[in-house]
């Protein structure tokens, strides 16, 4: 199904660049900061809206891609403008598009200077999000995955903390040092299979084990740095307590999911028997993130970071039930990605509107507000029991996924019984509670303690504005999140018959085709 067809207009190009068209606008003709904001905002609203029909109008019961649109772009090296999106690229789009709304309106206030340039780059940056969701070309997806570095490196290195330039050089090198081995993997299967960037031809071919392992490898330290995983995670605690509450909204809330997206996009299918090989590998990492860094988590001192240790916990759950190959671990990997794009978030816009009051988020130097921001401490209450995993909330219903299907997994593909896999993955759920209850109470509840908490005003309706929809999305998910696992479900379960086929059979077999196979879709 194509909506362009029956709209007349093809709606992915316009989700990708009507944000950056508006920043181009704003860039050009609008010198008032007044209008800045609300023109951002306009086109924040727009480009939600026209993301919508992609959800509203998607075939649930294919696994195919739909809205498809193909046009050459390089011809020379046979680069081609091809988007698509599937059942599990389609809701991560929703979720930006959302997100950047909510961003903007929780800028509206504290950032102060140089506030047409802040908007132009989150305006940017949800182009190149939405286009690395979108993307079926491998440099088409390239391109959008290093063009999402700028506007990021600019948010955290200018309107961040004191330390924002450490923070946004460490993080610029990371993810940098990553994608650069992801490029080489992407021209080294361009060339084997006979000159095609097409992702979808490159799942199809049968690349042999020795290319598989390398090929994973490098897509491994792309994506790993990008979820983060242990032992490449250090970045994420300095970005987010340097980031300006945005910021840390959208890289909760998105790019962390750019990661897992990639294990999803292309290391499973293209790589199926590597991906099998190295289960152990990725079961041992997911592990020690949701175990490790929760103890880490219950260390922290500084809101920010405690709340950023978290999000490297639950992004374990993510990495664990990817590498499981059963329908409810991934498909509970998945929930678990979308519902922490709203909890995460909202714990960091809730850390946000303290910060904006007392300019500080030592946990100390807080208690007792909820005897002067009733409303508020509720608001954080909800976010901080989801954050836990309640019965109720959508995280539970990710993780729980996650749990199950990793009890019914494979144990061939394993050292150890998958049972103890998911006792060992429970011990997060023990422990998240530990650190999320623990900072709610010495931060919101008893008595206050500290005279400058005494002059903190509750929530603003503009405030209480953005954590609404939050809410109410937490607690669809958790109790009805039969609509999100429906648009999944066939892409999933393709993926997972892709990640369980050997190709090992077809490339002994493979004599003189490739070029036939890149023909094929490329014309």
């Amino acid at each position: 199904m194509e909506l362009h067809n029956v709209l007349g207009f093809p709606i992915l190009t316009l989700s990708i660049f009507l944000p950056l068209a508006g920043a181009i606008f704003i860039w050009l003709f609008v010198h008032n900061d007044k209008l800045v904001r609300w023109l951002a905002l306009s086109v924040s609203v727009v480009t939600f809206l026209v993301t919508l029909p992609l959800a509203l109008r998607f075939d649930n019961g294919t696994s195919h891609m739909q809205f498809e649109e193909f046009h050459p772009w390089i011809e020379t090296f046979n680069i081609n403008y091809q988007l698509g999106i599937d059942g599990i690229s389609m809701p991560f789009i929703i979720l930006t598009s959302m997100l950047t709304v909510i961003c903007v309106i929780s800028a509206w206030e504290c950032i102060q200077s140089r506030v047409k340039e802040y908007m132009i780059a989150f305006l940017i940056l949800e182009t190149t999000l939405i286009g690395v969701f979108s993307a079926l070309d491998s440099m088409l997806f390239y391109f959008f995955w290093e063009a999402m570095l700028i506007p990021m490196y600019l948010i955290i290195g200018i309107w961040g903390g004191k330390n924002r330039v450490y923070a946004t050089i460490k993080f610029f090198l990371y993810t940098l040092a990553g994608s650069v081995l992801m490029l080489i993997a992407l021209l080294a299967m361009y060339f084997k299979t006979g000159g095609t960037f097409s992702i979808l031809a490159m799942m199809d071919y049968p690349f042999d084990f020795e290319w598989q392992f390398w090929i994973w490898i490098a897509f491994f330290v792309a994506f790993a740095v990008k979820v983060p995983m242990w032992p490449v995670h250090t970045w994420l605690p300095d970005a987010h307590t340097e980031a300006p509450t945005a910021g840390s909204v959208i890289l909760a809330g998105i790019l962390l999911k750019m990661g897992a997206y990639g294990f999803l996009r292309f290391s499973l299918p293209i790589a199926p028997d590597a991906s099998q090989y190295f289960v152990p590998f990725m079961v041992g990492l997911s592990l020690v993130a949701i175990v490790y860094i929760s103890l880490v988590a219950m260390m922290q001192q500084d809101m920010k970071r405690l709340i950023a240790y978290s999000s490297i916990a639950h992004m374990g759950f993510v990495t664990l039930g990817t590498f499981m190959f059963t329908q409810q671990a991934v498909e509970g990997a998945i929930i678990n990605m979308i519902s922490h794009g709203f909890v995460a978030a909202a714990l960091f816009l809730c850390v946000g509107v303290m910060y904006d009051r007392l300019h500080t988020r030592e946990i100390a130097d807080y208690g007792g507000v909820v005897n002067v921001m009733p409303v508020f401490a509720a608001v954080m209450l909800v976010f901080s029991m989801a954050n836990v995993a309640l019965p109720g909330a959508s995280s539970f219903v990710g993780e729980i996924m996650v749990l199950v299907g990793t009890f019914a997994a494979d144990p061939s593909q394993m050292d150890i019984s998958a049972k103890w896999i998911a006792i060992a993955a429970t011990i997060s759920v023990v422990l998240s509670a530990c650190y999320t209850l623990w900072m709610y109470k010495r931060v919101i509840m008893g008595d206050i303690t500290k005279d400058s908490v005494k002059t903190m005003q509750d929530l603003s309706l503009r405030e209480f504005s953005y954590f609404v929809p939050l809410i109410l999305l937490v607690l669809w998910m958790g109790f009805y999140p039969v609509p999100v696992l429906d648009v999944m479900h066939e892409s999933v379960a393709h993926l997972i018959e892709q990640a369980t086929t050997s190709k090992l059979d077809a490339a002994a077999a493979l004599v003189g085709t490739s070029h036939d196979l890149a023909l094929r879709y490329n014309n």
